[in-house]
Formats: structure tokens, sequence, C-alpha cells
């Protein structure tokens, strides 16, 4: 598979960290970034390269000439005026007749592209995005998705005022059908994430979301540029590709992280514990993920639909967000094996193993996300929830008291 790599930005915000070379050769531990992305390509065996360059473009060939010193095929297009991030693309159609990844050259990442390949191909996908919480949702562009993980909608920033969101961040990193291309105008500058992929949408193509905890970053100011040099020296780049286990900390919702409501099933009735957006910030900022793993009768009581219950979720989501803090995912029973009710939903009416104190919900999400259990945690304020946590064999659950201000970041500071 052919991989673009959008590597023509004048790096302006960067500036002063270097304005005599391109913003892609800006060297991270004394290798530039593009290096890093032209190896991550031939890793998993994608030595087709096309490099999109413009200004000062000259040093990039001058450095990589036809790609032969690493096994690489490396063409280039050069820009004549800055065309955005989707305007080159156009200009290549003869070349990518196949579907194609996009990188852009200001990123750091490691990814297991093979992977997100997989996911591509699996979905039949047109367009598929690879997505991530962040600790700054409020300014980034957003996406909205299916359940099947298709995407139905993109958020570009500023929002709209009162937003509520699922923290799904567009990372800058596509793979693309070259029915994409004939939807991008010739000669005109536009951008991917503001342009393109709404037109995809209205066009009826089948957009999907890929979500990983995978490191990709861009280091296009200063204080990036400054944060992503630590994190490619101390190993945390490389250590957070999908094929390297993680640890955890597994969370109950109610009681641990809001404040428990009896049958909470309506978004007005959910409120943060003091001290959680802080206690998940640390998760975050230790690179543990967050992972909540809930009870949810509400479904089969008939309280509340599944999508009424997404959007509490989107809620949380957007509340963590504001308090730089994100969750890496949510998994929750909507089962009660209870029945005899009028009102109930008899479907969901069943004995599962999902339902704490039953494991599923935590073997699913360590399937799932590649999680190290032995080095992992649960929390929760119910003997239910420490059961499932010992029954799915983590480290160590912890028994929290419900509602208590600042006890989630008193106990994870403890145990991490």
């Amino acid at each position: 598979m052919k991989v673009v790599i959008i590597a023509g930005g004048k790096g302006t915000r960067i500036s002063s960290i270097a304005n005599e070379i391109p913003k892609a050769m800006i060297p991270v531990n004394n290798k530039p970034v593009l290096e890093y992305q032209v190896e991550l390509a031939k890793r998993y065996g994608h030595t087709e390269i096309i490099l999109v360059i413009g200004h000062l473009g000259e040093k990039i060939e001058d450095y990589f000439g036809d790609g032969s010193k690493w096994g690489l095929n490396i063409k280039y297009f050069k820009e004549v005026v800055p065309l955005g991030t989707a305007g080159a693309i156009a200009e290549l159609s003869d070349e990518l007749t196949k579907d194609f990844f996009v990188f852009y050259g200001d990123t750091v990442m490691d990814i297991a592209l093979d992977q997100m390949l997989d996911f591509h191909k699996n979905n039949n996908s047109d367009s598929t995005l690879f997505l991530h919480p962040n600790d700054h949702p409020y300014d980034s562009d957003l996406v909205e998705l299916a359940e099947d993980n298709k995407i139905t909608h993109f958020y570009s920033k500023p929002h709209p005022e009162g937003l509520i969101y699922r923290n799904l961040v567009n990372a800058a990193l596509y793979i693309l059908s070259p029915k994409i291309i004939s939807l991008i105008p010739k000669g005109v500058k536009s951008d991917f994430a503001k342009n393109i992929f709404t037109i995809c949408l209205e066009k009826d193509l089948t957009l999907y979301g890929y979500v990983s905890p995978e490191y990709i970053k861009d280091m296009g100011t200063p204080d990036r540029y400054e944060k992503v040099s630590k994190d490619v020296t101390s190993g945390k780049v490389s250590r957070l590709n999908r094929k390297n286990t993680r640890s955890a900390i597994f969370l109950d919702r109610d009681g641990v992280i809001t404040r428990e409501v009896d049958l909470l099933h309506k978004p007005e009735q959910l409120e943060l514990i003091e001290g959680a957006a802080e206690a998940i910030q640390y998760i975050n900022k230790k690179g543990y993920l967050a992972i909540i793993v809930t009870n949810q009768p509400v479904i089969a009581r008939n309280l509340c639909s599944i999508e009424e219950l997404n959007f509490i979720h989107k809620k949380l989501e957007t509340l963590l967000g504001d308090r730089h803090a994100f969750i890496d995912s949510i998994y929750y029973c909507p089962h009660h094996p209870d029945s005899g009710y009028p009102e109930e939903r008899k479907e969901y009416k069943i004995v599962c193993n999902c339902r704490k104190p039953e494991p599923g919900m935590i073997i699913r999400a360590a399937k799932e996300w590649n999680i190290d259990l032995h080095h992992s945690f649960m929390i929760g304020d119910r003997t239910s929830d420490i059961q499932a946590g010992e029954y799915a064999g983590v480290k160590q659950s912890v028994l929290i008291g419900t509602n208590e201000p600042q006890a989630l970041f008193n106990i994870i500071q403890n145990l991490i």
C-alpha cells in the first residue's frame, strides 16, 4: 500500500525551533520527524512513499533521495502554491489507484498500521480515520461515531457553544480510497477535516473511525515539540504501540466518578465527584488506560434507551474533557436478571456474563485493548465491583466509599 506524507508546511508556529529547514525535517532525538515516519511505513511493509513537499522542499529531497537507503521507493510532488492537507492529493490521482495511507509530516507517532489496515478492510471502508481521546478536546477537531464505529458527524473547532461530545479527536492519520480523490477540487487549497470528509458524508461514502490509545501527536509548536521530544527519548512513543500490552485502571462509574443517584437515567442527574477528574487526569499522565465498567440496569428497566445512555456518557466525557482528563473506553452492562415488571424490556432481562460481579466487561476490555490484567487495578464502591476485578485476575481491587470527595484521587496516587 502506498503512503502519502504531507510535508509541505512552512512551520510558522515552530519557526523559533528551526526556520532554515522544513517543519518535517526538524530533528527529534537527533533524527528528523519525517524519518520516523518513513521508518514506520517500512516496518509495516509499505515501501512506496510519495512525499508532498513545498517550502524548502529541496532539503527533504537531498536527505531522502530516492529512498533506497531505507529500502524504499520515494517519489515527490512539489506544490507550486500551498494546497492544504487535501489539495495535493487531487493532483496524484494517476498514482493513487488503490487504497492508501496519509500521514502528516509534523506528526510523531508509533502505530500498529497492520491493525488499522485490518479494521479498514473488515469494514469495507471508503475512508478510515485514526481517532483517540486527548486532554484538550474542547479545542480539537472531533468526530461522532455510531455504535458500529461508522462516522456520522464532524465537529471542527471552534465548536458550537454548549456542545456535548464524545472525546474522539481526529488525529490526522487516514486510510483513503481512490473514491475520495474525485471529491477534492483540483488547484484549490482544501483540508480533509474541514472540507473533504463532510462532503464524503453528504455523498454517502462509508467513513469509519479507528479508535486507539496509541501515541500520535503533532509537534507544530515549541511547547508540543518539547513534549514529544521527551516522549521519544523516554520510550513512551514506542511503548504505546498496540503490539505492546498496557496496564489499566478499571473504574465503576456511579459513586466513584459520578455522584451516586438511584437509577440515574437523565443527563441532568450526572455530576462529577470532587477530585474525580484530577484522578483520571493522573491516570492519563501515568500512561495507564482509564476504562469504565458499569452496570446499567436502567436499560433493562426501560428507564432510558441505549441512545439516551450514550448521551449521558457523552456528557461525562465532556465534563472530564473540560478538566483535561479523558476515559479511554466505557463498557456497560444493560441487563438485569430479575423480571416481572410491566414496563421492563424483556430482551435485557437475562442472566449474563457481563453484569458485575461477573468479569465479562473487564475480560472484553482486556482483549480489545491488549491489557495486562496482572498489572491492572479495579476500583469500585460495591463488593460486586471488587469480585469482578478478582474474578478477572487484576493485580488488586480497591473498595472506595460512595461519593467520597478526593477519595479516588488519593487511591490512584497510592496505587500508581
